[in-house]
């Protein structure tokens, strides 16, 4: 069951080819100086993550443990993985599922939980990040 909102994070993305996964285009993702607000705190969020098309032209993505969070009192690392796909505007939308790691005080209600997000891109490379406990 989708618990409370925990966070919601905006900013500029860049979007590069990579190596072809068995014979489909896949995609580098740099989202570097994101901000908002995370388990209440403001922060500052930076990831890489990869996403290959899969046959049935969705993407599958993963970001292996390359996403760092910075607050005033600490930082976190997280690990995702999401499915996606293109939008008719020439942006992606991925939802999935993150795992956040800190010591930092205020992000420390994060470790164990499994919080579930939609990830929106526009054509531009805008990206809008919002996140939810899952129950």
């Amino acid at each position: 069951m989708l618990g409370e909102k925990v966070g919601s994070i905006s900013g500029p993305t860049s979007m590069k080819a990579i190596p072809a996964v068995d014979g489909n285009p896949a995609f580098e993702t740099v989202a570097s100086g994101l901000s908002g607000t995370l388990a209440g705190t403001d922060v500052t969020s930076f990831a890489t993550y990869s996403a290959a098309m899969r046959d049935d032209g969705s993407f599958y993505g993963e970001c292996p443990n390359s996403g760092v969070i910075m607050a005033a009192d600490g930082v976190g690392t997280f690990r995702a993985t999401g499915i996606g796909s293109p939008t008719a505007d020439g942006g992606f939308a991925f939802k999935g599922v993150v795992y956040f790691e800190s010591a930092a005080p205020s992000l420390s209600s994060l470790n164990g939980v499994a919080v579930v997000y939609d990830w929106n891109v526009d054509a531009n490379g805008d990206a809008s990040w919002d996140l939810w406990e899952w129950k």
